[in-house]
């Protein structure tokens, strides 16, 4: 009588070997879309950084005027733009007195960049600053 022999046949192998295929694909595509997006989260917060530094200095480091201003931050990556317009915003109705010293001024950034997978982004953010009326 022959013995039955212990072990693996050969279509048993295959299907493990293709079942390992499967789940180390998927883990390496859920590692490298994680990646990607950690890059992509990374960029965001820089520009967000440039944009809102932009935003403080408006009014505080540089005089509060009207007009436009654009330019690169110091990594030449991010490009920002800068408008400050006078906004009516709260004022008093026509016929009515204004002896306020003050103007309401909406200040507005853009910053926009070009991302690891060669696509261009962009973020903007907005804000209304207190400043000296114009004379």
């Amino acid at each position: 009588m022959r013995r039955a022999q212990g072990g693996f046949t050969l279509v048993e192998i295959v299907v493990a070997f293709v079942l390992l295929s499967l789940v180390l694909v998927t883990s390496f595509e859920i590692f490298t879309g994680g990646m990607r997006r950690a890059s992509d989260l990374e960029d965001y917060s820089r520009a967000l950084l440039v944009a809102q530094s932009k935003l403080a200095a408006a009014g505080t480091e540089e005089a509060l005027k009207e007009g436009d201003a654009q330019g690169d931050a110091e990594d030449r990556r991010f490009h920002w733009a800068l408008a400050i317009r006078r906004t009516e915003e709260g004022a008093p109705q026509p016929g009515q007195p204004n002896n306020n010293p003050y103007a309401l001024y909406r200040v507005e950034v853009g910053v926009s960049w070009t991302g690891a997978d060669t696509r261009d982004h962009s973020l903007a953010l907005a804000t209304l600053i207190l400043g000296p009326k114009p004379q």
